[in-house]
């Protein structure tokens, strides 16, 4: 049910997406910044279903949290004059990354699983015959 909604969102996104207008240069680096913070959620959101852990009030409002958080970090970068959001870029991929590894892991297990239950049957169905 969540990757369905999922899947729904990422291509309602996409829709909204090719048909909005175009992001002045002003603000793309707040809405790049924003996206790989909402990512990040996406992909959290996802490893914390396959661990069975999944809550949707933290979900949504790490979702939330670290956009706007991610935003403030470019705005007080630019403020100073320092690239702040440079961090943020990091711990949001850094986290993506791992995420994305226990999410690998988890299906190449039960790719792997479902590989072994089949031969295994095969194997049977042989001694039996």
């Amino acid at each position: 049910m969540i990757f369905l909604s999922i899947i729904i969102a990422c291509l309602l996104g996409v829709i909204v997406g090719l048909n909005s207008p175009m992001i002045s240069y002003t603000y793309s680096s707040y809405l790049a910044i924003a996206i790989i913070a909402a990512l990040d959620s996406v992909f959290g959101g996802i490893s914390s279903v396959i661990n069975k852990k999944f809550d949707m009030k933290t979900f949504i409002s790490g979702f939330f949290g670290n956009a706007i958080l991610a935003i403030l970090l470019t705005v007080l970068g630019e403020k100073l004059n320092v690239d702040i959001y440079l961090a943020a870029i990091v711990v949001f991929v850094g986290r993506m990354f791992l995420n994305l590894g226990i999410i690998r892991r988890y299906y190449v297990e039960k790719w792997t699983e479902k590989i072994k239950n089949k031969t295994k049957k095969e194997v049977e169905n042989k001694k039996n015959n």
